[in-house]
């Protein structure tokens, strides 16, 4: 059995919800973290260290992850290999590629953006880091539409994991109330994530 500690309208745990959605997994959910709590209690800081959520049990093999990104490469790898062809390397990093730069780049960007419209009271919100970090999106969903201009998914022809962070930031992006560029294939990749079971059920969720 699959263990899932995590509060459900978490980006970073959107992501592994939404993948053990896809690959119809059977698991638990404990709610930790934000309002839960318990991520700073002794239970759990034995199995992650940094207090943080995701973290991952999987009693099959006794073992216990954290970070988002790794998660979700480890879940795709033991359940996902005939779905995404996971045993091939250039699909693999392909993929992966992709869920880094959602990491290093565009979760930066957007998180200021992010907090301050969603989190913070509009007296007290910073509006240059709110303009710099939709100028910074909107540089990296560039990149992000010339990427589509050759593909239909970051994953390449067929959706993968390396849709999944971006995904899950993307639907930030495109809940806030901030004027955004048109992308014609960012939007036609974003509308065939938001046809997804898992994507429905798992990321659009009210943004808290």
């Amino acid at each position: 059995m699959l263990t899932i500690w995590g509060r459900e309208n978490s980006v970073n745990v959107k992501k592994v919800l939404w993948c053990a959605a896809e690959l119809d997994l059977a698991f638990n959910v404990i709610p930790a973290g934000g309002e839960y709590g318990k991520n700073k209690d002794p239970l759990f800081l034995a199995l992650n260290p940094n207090g943080l959520v995701p973290c991952l049990q999987d009693d099959d093999n006794d073992l216990v992850l954290w970070e988002s990104n790794t998660i979700v490469r480890y879940m795709a790898a033991k359940f996902g290999q005939d779905i995404w062809l996971l045993a091939d390397a250039a699909v693999r990093a392909t993929s992966e590629k992709w869920m880094d730069w959602a990491l290093s780049s565009l979760a930066p960007a957007l998180t200021p953006v992010y907090i301050n419209l969603i989190r913070t009271p509009a007296a007290k919100r910073d509006k240059q880091l709110i303009e710099n970090g939709v100028k910074r999106c909107e540089e990296l969903f560039d990149i992000a539409e010339t990427a589509l201009e050759k593909q239909p998914y970051f994953s390449g022809e067929k959706f993968g994991i390396g849709d999944i962070p971006i995904g899950c930031l993307a639907y930030n992006w495109f809940t806030l109330d901030i004027e955004r560029k048109p992308r014609t294939h960012l939007q036609t990749w974003y509308d065939a994530i938001s046809s997804r079971h898992g994507f429905q059920t798992r990321v659009m969720l009210p943004l808290s």
